[in-house]
């Protein structure tokens, strides 16, 4: 089962708008540099928005902005705000209860699951889009100049 891209992408965009120097960036932009489409970018920066963790200018020259500085905008912040799936999935169909294992997986596996989302979780609380895009920076990959 493939999992989300949408935590990601988010952070691509919210490390975008960190290293334009404050500008207005457009989703057209946004979509070039993450290689998907503006239609995409816009449906992440409402959530990124409902969050708080970005905002729009509007008019010309207008696009998304960072709501905060990239300090405050730690990883677990976005990953709230733009994914609503359970981490781990559990079967389609519940198993057989008259099954000694199926009858009792799930709840042998449930503290695990839990324990590994509070590790995710606490792992994703210590880094900022600031630390992000400091190792953008520092990785320096990159043949032409930004797009923006």
């Amino acid at each position: 089962m493939p999992t989300s891209t949408r935590f990601v992408v988010a952070v691509h965009i919210l490390t975008g708008l960190a290293v334009s120097d404050g500008k207005p960036m457009r989703s057209e932009d946004l979509a070039y540099s993450a290689n998907t489409g503006a239609v995409v970018i816009r449906g992440l920066l409402s959530r990124l928005n409902d969050a708080g963790l970005t905002r729009s200018q509007l008019g010309a020259g207008g696009g998304a902005l960072l709501a905060k500085p990239a300090e405050k905008i730690r990883l677990l912040d976005v990953y709230e705000a733009v994914e609503d799936t359970e981490l781990f999935s559990t079967h389609r169909t519940p198993p057989c209860e008259n099954c000694a294992v199926g009858g009792n997986i799930l709840e042998a596996m449930q503290p695990v699951l839990t324990r590994a989302r509070m590790a995710l979780e606490a792992e994703l609380a210590k880094t900022t889009v600031a630390d992000i895009a400091a190792d953008v920076a520092r990785l320096g990959k990159f043949s032409i100049p930004l797009v923006w």
